[in-house]
Order: structure tokens, then sequence, then C-alpha cells
């Protein structure tokens, strides 16, 4: 059945597919949760919510859009672009009202804060768009990711402004989850011209250097805050150490999958025992 002639329902969930729903979801969580803990009032909250949920929506649109021929040329039978469930003029009409929204409810909240949360769509924009292809590949993840909790904290009231131990975990959260999103597709990305930092390092030095990544991040969040570790911080640097040990097997076939949900289930769970843990934002 060709898109334009599948029923609404089949269209709409072939819509929510190709958000990304796990990534976007994760994200969205991960800046609700850090409005909430930055003392963000409820209303502001939802908007920081539903801001950065567009943004990401429309960073998975344009990803399916952006990509659909090589997709095709793989056989990506996950992509409902290459099922014939959603047509390519679908997702672009979608990521660019998406895109469009996402702008209008960032700058909502200010100048500044909208201005740092569209960093990130920005940040995901151009990595579909051609970033990805090239050695600096990881520098929209690393951006985006730490322009994420500034945004955020700088949407709370006063004039609030992340610190830096955040900021340099939401950097470093960024690139391990580049790494482990390549990971499961590094043949077929080979296969039609792509050639990021993740293909020239090798499925082996991606792996490791994922797992690097994530073990610091932890770290940051744990010992960055001023006095001594909470025993949320030391919960969150217990359950980084099998995240880590995921992401460090990335390289082999068999756990590649498992990377990236490793990366972002381990994203929102430190961002959970931070709130827990009482930490100051600002």
């Amino acid at each position: 059945m060709p898109p334009e002639a599948a029923r609404p329902s089949s269209l709409l969930r072939a819509l929510a597919l190709a958000t990304h729903p796990g990534p976007a979801v994760a994200v969205t969580t991960v800046a609700t949760l850090l409005a909430v803990a930055s003392g963000t009032p409820t209303g502001r909250t939802a908007l920081v919510c539903a801001a950065v949920l567009a943004g990401q929506a429309s960073i998975g649109w344009s990803n399916d859009w952006l990509d659909a021929d090589r997709d095709r040329a793989v056989a990506r039978s996950d992509k409902p672009v290459v099922q014939g469930a959603v047509s390519p003029s679908a997702l672009r009409g979608a990521a660019l009202g998406s895109a469009a929204l996402a702008v209008v409810l960032s700058l909502l909240l200010g100048l500044v804060p909208g201005l740092l949360l569209l960093l990130l769509v920005a940040s995901g924009w151009a990595y579909n768009a051609g970033l990805k292809r090239t050695i600096w590949s990881g520098a929209g993840y690393v951006v985006g990711f730490g322009a994420l909790p500034a945004g955020v904290v700088a949407a709370a009231p006063g004039d609030a402004a992340a610190p830096w131990w955040l900021v340099a975990a939401g950097a470093a959260l960024g690139g391990a989850a580049h790494l482990a999103n390549v990971a499961p597709d590094l043949e077929d990305d080979l296969a039609t011209g792509v050639r990021g930092l993740p293909h020239r390092l090798g499925a082996g030095v991606s792996a490791v250097s994922g797992a690097v990544l994530l073990a610091a991040a932890s770290l940051v969040l744990v010992l960055g805050p001023a006095g001594p570790p909470t025993a949320s911080g030391w919960a969150a640097l217990a359950l980084a150490v099998p995240a880590a040990v995921v992401a460090g097997l990335a390289g082999r076939p068999g756990y590649r999958r498992l990377a990236f949900p490793a990366v972002m289930l381990l994203t929102v769970l430190d961002v959970v025992l931070l709130l827990a843990g009482g930490s100051a934002l600002s």
C-alpha cells in the first residue's frame, strides 16, 4: 500500500515511530526532571517539556526524511518510510512543522533559555543534514546535550545558570550517546558513504571511548556538586558500572543494539538520582 493510501491510524503510528520515540522520550524526560530540580514552576516545566518534545520529534522526522533513500538502499525494514507506511514528503512536512513549533515554544521561555534549547534542535538537524558524514559527527551530540541542561536551568526563575559540572556531564553523555547510537549501523553506513568519527575510529575503539565518556559523565555528576557525594550519588556511580560495561561491548555485533538504550537509561536514572539527592543546579 503506498503511503498516500494508508489509513489515518496507520499513518499516525508510522509518524510516531519515525520520531525515534526511545531517544525522544528519554531526552524529554531528562529535560523535564531537570526543570523540576531547578525549581521551575509547573506551567513553565510543562512548556519546557513541550518545547523539547517538539524539537526531538523534528529531529527524528528529519532524520528519516533525509535518510529515506539511504535507508531504502540498505533495506532498513525497521524504518516506516522503507515499509511504505509514510512518505518522505509527509516526514518533511512533519519535521518542518514540529521545528517551527519548537521555535515558538522555546522562545516563550525567554530569549536565553529558548536559544539554548534550540541549539539542541539545530545540532540534531545539522547532524542529519550531513555532519554525520564528517569527522565532526560527534559535535552535534556534544554541543546539543551540553546546551540542553544549560537551557533548562536558564528557564528557571531568576538569573539561574547551570553549574559547569552539569553542562560537562551533558556533553560527555552526548558523546557517549553518539558512539553508542551509530554502533548498530556501522556497516550500513559505510555501504552508503557515511564516514563519521565512529566509522573512522572503528567499532572497538568507538565502544571503549563511549564507555569512558559514560563513566566520566557519571563521575562528574557525582563529584561535581559542592560537598561530599550523597547516597544517591554513590547509587548513580553503581548504576554506571553495568551501563559502561554494555557500552564497552558495543564493538561486538551481539551487543551493539544494547549500548544506546543503556546510555539513555543511565542518563534518565542519573537525573532521577540527582533530583533525589537535592543537588543545587544553579
